[in-house]
């Protein structure tokens, strides 16, 4: 069966383009103007994916994004957006999307992040994927079973995608939930931007891209507490490593 996306996007333009590509691509795709339609439409047929246009008369992106997480839907979330500053991204990774993409856009680039967020995750071998070196001195042990992994006081439970840091509970979206799964996999390892890129979203999409340096921050602020060793940690010029100093 094809995976189903629902796209709003209110330049018809561009929603007929997108439409076209993305039913070339093999999805089956319903495509409305604007958000009104398409929480309608998320009501009564749940897609695989949304992909949705930040500004939209009536009721933008944004607060379509906002009330499916009220209502519990965990469905992955793609905006599209034409606002560049970080403040603008974060805006929406706070309303509970997964992910962004930056207009004018490569349709590529929405197939490779459309393909990341309909991925289900898979084990990553320790050390697997790493590098700049292998695991630091007095790093925690990775603990493994069929749905835990613990590490640097980080706990999941894959099956339930939830996470905690020590008993407080974090909110994650999809794909922060599959960064720090990465992470904490391969807690100890540095792991290089193109690993996290091919493993996370399934494309590089090189040195001049924030993508990855935008999700880290936005994790940090979810992971981090006053008082508490910070754990997600940059090794300049290499990628970024799970531990606890």
């Amino acid at each position: 069966m094809p995976q189903t996306v629902l796209l709003a996007e209110d330049d018809r333009a561009i929603r007929h383009a997108l439409e076209r590509a993305l039913t070339l691509e093999g999805y089956e795709v319903t495509a409305v103007a604007d958000g009104v339609e398409a929480l309608a439409q998320a009501h009564k047929t749940p897609p695989d994916v949304l992909v949705l246009d930040v500004m939209m008369p009536g009721i933008d992106g944004l607060q379509v994004c906002r009330v499916l997480r009220a209502e519990g839907d965990r469905t992955p979330i793609l905006m599209l957006t034409a606002l560049v500053e970080t403040a603008d991204r974060i805006a929406g990774l706070d309303a509970g999307a997964d992910d962004y993409v930056v207009k004018p856009f490569d349709v590529e680039e929405v197939f490779a992040r459309l393909r990341a967020l309909l991925r289900r995750t898979s084990p990553v071998p320790a050390g697997a994927g790493a590098g700049g070196g292998g695991a630091e001195n007095g790093s925690r042990e990775v603990q493994l079973s069929d749905r835990q992994v613990e590490a640097a006081g980080i706990r999941m439970d894959l099956q339930a995608r939830r996470a905690w840091r020590g008993e407080r509970e974090l909110e994650l979206t999809r794909t922060e939930f599959e960064l720090l799964e990465l992470l904490v996999r391969n807690a100890g390892i540095v792991l290089d931007h193109s690993t996290i890129y091919d493993r996370i979203w399934g494309y590089d999409f090189g040195p001049g891209s924030k993508n990855l340096a935008v999700y880290v921050g936005y994790l940090r602020r979810k992971l981090d507490e006053p008082g508490a060793p910070q754990l997600i940690h940059t090794v300049r010029g290499v990628g970024y490593v799970l531990r606890e100093d």
